[in-house]
């Protein structure tokens, strides 16, 4: 990726990382890992950018501002308007901290809201023991 293609909300040169407004280009989608983990693998391709908080065990991605309104999904968080989103410089893609786990790129911005929401509320498996497997 070249930062000069990155979308123009991101600061170009920074080498840290900012904190910037949700609301105003996109709202941000916080997820538990194992949980984003999980969507990250139905979405494949069909997911845009995903930051990583290495410390924290958090995935976010990022939707077009307003779309997640109205979500009610277990453990998830949508940060809109009045929250604020750390945001790693576009070159840190690998830890510790905060990094692009799927890199931003003027491209590969924001996931389409049905589709994370759908991934997101798949129903989970529990593990359950088969009865003529347990000694």
């Amino acid at each position: 990726m070249t930062v000069s293609r990155v979308p123009r909300w991101m600061p170009l040169h920074s080498t840290e990382v900012c904190i910037l407004p949700a609301g105003t280009w996109w709202d941000a989608v916080r997820v538990p890992l194992a949980l984003g983990v999980r969507a990250l693998g139905m979405l494949g391709d069909g997911t845009g950018a995903v930051i990583r908080d290495g410390y924290g065990s958090i995935l976010y991605w990022l939707v077009p501002p307003g779309e997640a309104d109205g979500w009610h999904v277990p453990e998830v968080q949508i940060l809109g308007p009045g929250s604020h989103v750390a945001v790693p410089p576009p070159r840190r893609t690998a830890g510790p901290g905060l990094y692009w786990q799927v890199p931003l790129s003027y491209d590969r911005e924001c996931t389409s809201p049905a589709r994370l929401h759908a991934a997101l509320a798949v129903p989970r498996l529990t593990a359950r023991p088969v009865p003529w497997l347990v000694p």
